[in-house]
């Protein structure tokens, strides 16, 4: 069962990225969104493990949490906008939020 997980606190205040990193399944997606975009700034250790998430797990981040934090993400980070959120929902079997 594809399940997208979906960050929205700071990766720089807790564990929950790298607790979520180490749970995903190969079927998986990760959306970032909220204060989690941040760990898409470059020269980060958070970059650098999501820079090893295997290419079949989808990286999303939402567009407006983007713009807010003027943050550019990396081409390998599919860009989604709140009807692309519900789109990802809907597509995966189940949706774990990381509060």
């Amino acid at each position: 069962m594809a399940t997208l997980h979906v960050l929205s606190h700071s990766p720089f205040s807790d564990s929950r990225l790298s607790s979520c990193l180490r749970l995903l399944g190969p079927a998986d997606g990760l959306l970032l969104c909220g204060d989690a975009v941040y760990a898409l700034q470059s020269g980060t250790v958070q970059r650098q493990a999501l820079n090893l998430i295997p290419d079949g797990i989808g990286l999303f981040a939402l567009d407006e949490d983007l713009g807010a934090r003027a943050l550019i993400a990396p081409a390998r980070t599919q860009v989604v906008d709140y009807s692309g959120f519900v789109e990802l929902s809907c597509r995966f079997d189940k949706v774990n939020s990381w509060l």
